[in-house]
């Protein structure tokens, strides 16, 4: 017996070190993902104030869809960082890359949070906002293809619980920015708000940069750079790749469209329902309390049940009670409604985020991966989320859609998710897709 237990103490050991590393990458990951997506997510939940602050219009509508205008502009050269900083981690490592987005953004958000407003300098502020917007915009876009690449690479055998923590940390990001919502609204006049209380998510951003730095300036790399050059991994995808990248996007469309409905919610809330900013806060709070511990369990339930079984599931239920929710909001537009119809749709979006990373991970080999993923996503985002809060407020000055334009926008995203599902399970797309 006590050679037998001598025997399994190196295992034990072993086990206990893997866990623990396996642990560390998480929140070495999740750290610097969250402060990525906090930064976005602070930009678009203060959109009124910002909208007062660096777009200056005599109809608020008009000042509105220039802030989100420029949200979702950011959204364009996304793809571009994608591509360059995927191409970069495919060949130097993900951990290079991961390195460089995270200091992009918070040069980012330092620019914003220290920015005058627009009565202080005139045009300079939309403009120096616009181009903050862009260096954050290139380095998201490079995040989570390097991100979810190193977190798969070291749990192949788990990816749907590790590579879930990608979205999990976007949930974070969306908890502590409508903390700052709620508190801030609460405490602040509105008056405060407007003139500098706004600039407080930001400046807290400012301080988490350095220590997401830090962190993953002390991470190891899975994949080593290679050994000799080999073919573009750009020119690969772009050459070999095109399917598997449209049914990234396709797979990714309603997650993200959801996203970005959450990140208008503080918005619509006040805009539309003309309910106090607090409400919106307080909707989207919830939210980031399902996103951020719901979504590695749906992760975790999609390495024992297949992907796409799990997806087409939670898809269904989204396309079905999207539209109606919406409804129901509308004809009671009080803070109890809005606050449920939020936790809904969040719980949804975590049921369906969690498999979400692996699944897109495994539609594309290791050399090219972080490329793939940076291409196939951030077109994702840019079409179905980030040009979403401009759509949704366009649709509503339509006279018969109104209201509902979040409704109807959602649900057809929704149907364009479903097909890719269907397609990439009947086509085993990707490799552990069933």
């Amino acid at each position: 017996m006590t050679v037998s237990a001598s025997a399994e103490l190196p295992r034990m050991s072993q086990a206990g070190s893997e866990k623990k590393n396996i642990t560390r990458l998480i929140v070495a990951t999740s750290v610097g993902n969250a402060l990525e997506w906090y930064d976005i997510t602070v930009y678009g939940y203060f959109a009124a104030y910002i909208s007062r602050a660096f777009f200056p219009n005599d109809d608020p509508t008009i000042s509105i869809l220039l802030t989100f205008g420029t949200f979702g502009l950011s959204y364009l050269i996304r793809p571009v960082g994608g591509v360059i900083l995927g191409a970069y981690a495919d060949r130097h490592g993900r951990k290079a890359s991961l390195m460089i987005s995270i200091v992009l953004m918070t040069i980012g958000t330092l620019v914003i949070a220290f920015m005058p407003a627009y009565g202080t300098i005139g045009i300079l502020a939309p403009v120096a906002v616009l181009a903050a917007r862009l260096v954050q915009g290139f380095s998201a876009g490079g995040e989570f293809g390097s991100s979810t690449a190193f977190l798969v690479e070291h749990a192949p055998d788990r990816r749907g619980f590790i590579a879930s923590w990608q979205f999990a940390s976007q949930g974070l990001s969306t908890l502590l920015a409508s903390a700052f919502g709620v508190g801030l609204t609460s405490w602040m006049s509105p008056a405060d708000m407007q003139s500098w209380g706004w600039r407080i998510p930001f400046l807290f951003g400012i301080l988490v940069g350095p220590v997401g730095i830090y962190i993953r300036n002390h991470l190891e790399d899975a994949t080593a750079p290679p050994a000799q050059k080999r073919d573009s991994p750009v020119r690969e995808v772009f050459l070999r790749q095109k399917l598997r990248v449209i049914l990234s996007i396709g797979a990714l469309a309603i997650s993200t469209a959801v996203n970005y409905l959450i990140i208008y919610m503080p918005t619509y809330a006040v805009k539309t329902l003309n309910l106090p900013p607090f409400v919106g806060f307080a909707a989207t709070f919830s939210a980031g309390i399902v996103l951020t511990f719901l979504t590695p369990i749906a992760g975790m339930i999609s390495d024992r049940v297949g992907r796409t079984t799990h997806m087409i599931g939670v898809n269904l239920l989204l396309v079905f009670s999207i539209y109606p929710a919406f409804v129901f909001l509308i004809r009671n537009p009080t803070p109890a409604v809005i606050v449920i119809a939020v936790f809904w749709l969040a719980t949804l979006k975590s049921l369906y985020y969690g498999p979400l990373a692996a699944l897109m991970s495994e539609l594309f080999p290791a050399p090219i991966r972080a490329t793939g993923l940076g291409l196939g996503y951030n077109i994702g985002v840019t079409l179905f989320g980030g040009m979403g809060p401009l759509i949704m407020a366009s649709l509503g000055s339509i006279a018969f859609i109104g209201d509902l334009a979040p409704g109807y926008y959602l649900t057809l995203v929704g149907v364009v998710s479903l097909v890719t599902l269907i397609t990439i399970r009947t086509t085993s797309a990707a490799s552990h897709g069933a």
